[in-house]
């Protein structure tokens, strides 16, 4: 398996495969076995010259520094918490976007209907801040795996199978990119998905997050990296940036992480694992989120939930893998893995460890977490830089989404 001594060879793979998925460019079959495209994406026409790419960049990291520089400590540390939304008044989360300036949100409950989807995240986008005559948009996420991980059901969402399932569809990128576009049509525009975990045939349904419910794509790490690659174009075909999940692996646990705290510690993963493969072959096809999930890990950094741990945050998935874009943890709201972790510390801790978008199920939360990040920021210069490159990060990742426009 390669690794990557730094980020740039990560952009450059990521920029290629951009283009094959409909971004420009043209491109080479994909491997059908998987449910990839066999059909070639077509030309989108000349492409800009050097310098005028160059001057696109410039403009778009002006932009960037320019509206991190003019938020207030509260509004940076919002730009770092998502909070989920239930079922209910579009305004739930109105107090803490004005307040918190709370930067992301995440659909949870089972929403029933497109149109009601669509009609929250249309208040949500209006009610997302403005900075310095820049509107900065917010990222409305949904958990739509398929099976029986789908947050939002009902007319306008399609019934999807289960990962094992998808795997075997003829053509899998083509239906991901169908259930992206029903996602796009409510206003959704990340997706928490898809899974890249390698769930072995030795464990199968024992494996109790993964498993038991057939959210893999396969039992090998090839497999696995594969079915989330094919699924992650998809998404990225219909405009919906796909999230890959949950590293570096909880697919050798028993335990499930939100729900207990025994059988949650892989004892065999190591810094140059191979089930570190089918992260790395989605990170390397352009995927811009990763999610860190929270098992331990006794042969990196024992005894430390994987959201809290720079060796496998800085260390294994931006150094090792070479990942420069915007990480965000699993739920750290109410999971029992963290539950021994204060509220605000979470926060800090997952911040500190590299990470860059903390979530939790609990809006409540929200305001003890915005204000641990600016106090700690006040007083710890490293911590301070963190914030700064996460909030880059974060909103570097919404000027790509279009999220973000200086004018």
């Amino acid at each position: 398996m390669s690794r990557h001594p730094h980020a740039l060879p990560r952009i450059a793979a990521g920029a290629a495969v951009l283009a094959l998925v409909g971004c420009g460019g043209s491109g080479s079959p994909e491997p059908s076995s998987t449910g990839g495209s066999s059909t070639s994406s077509t030309s989108a026409g000349p492409s800009g010259s050097p310098d005028e790419d160059s001057t696109t960049r410039a403009q778009a990291d002006s932009c960037v520094t320019d509206v991190r520089e003019a938020m207030t400590p509260t509004q940076q540390a919002g730009q770092l918490l998502m909070a989920a939304m239930n079922p209910g008044p579009v305004t739930s989360l109105d107090e803490v976007v004005k307040n918190q300036g709370l930067g992301s949100m995440l659909y949870l409950g089972g929403w029933q209907g497109s149109q009601t989807v669509a009609a929250a995240s249309e208040h949500l986008q209006q009610v997302a801040p403005t900075v310095d005559g820049t509107k900065v948009g917010m990222i409305v996420s949904a958990d739509q795996e398929g099976g029986e991980v789908q947050q939002l059901t009902g007319a306008g969402f399609s019934a999807m199978p289960s990962g094992l399932q998808q795997a075997q569809l003829p053509d899998l990128r083509s239906a991901a990119k169908g259930w992206g576009g029903e996602l796009a049509a409510a206003g959704v525009n990340v997706n928490l998905a898809p899974v890249a975990d390698t769930v072995p045939t030795s464990i199968g349904q024992a494996n109790d997050p993964i498993g038991q419910w057939g959210r893999q794509y396969g039992s090998t790490p090839e497999a696995a990296g594969a079915g989330a690659l094919a699924f992650a174009r998809g998404m990225q075909d219909a405009g919906v940036e796909p999230t890959v999940k949950h590293f570096p692996g909880i697919g050798r646990i028993t335990g499930n992480t939100d729900l207990t705290t025994e059988g949650i510690t892989d004892t065999e993963m190591t810094t140059d694992d191979p089930h570190l493969q089918a992260f790395e072959t989605v990170i390397d096809g352009g995927t811009r989120i990763v999610m860190i999930g929270s098992a331990r890990y006794a042969q990196i950094d024992p005894g430390t939930p994987a959201v809290f741990s720079d060796r496998i945050i800085e260390g294994m998935l931006r150094q090792d893998l070479g990942f420069d874009g915007v990480v965000i943890t699993d739920d750290v709201g109410s999971a029992a893995a963290v539950q021994a972790t204060p509220v605000e510390e979470r926060a800090t801790k997952f911040i500190a460890a590299g990470g860059d978008i903390v979530l939790t199920v609990e809006p409540q939360q929200v305001p003890p977490m915005t204000s641990a990040i600016v106090e700690r920021a006040k007083g710890d210069e490293a911590f301070a830089e963190n914030v700064e490159e996460s909030v880059t990060r974060v909103l570097t990742l919404k000027e790509k989404m279009g999220l973000l426009d200086c004018g």
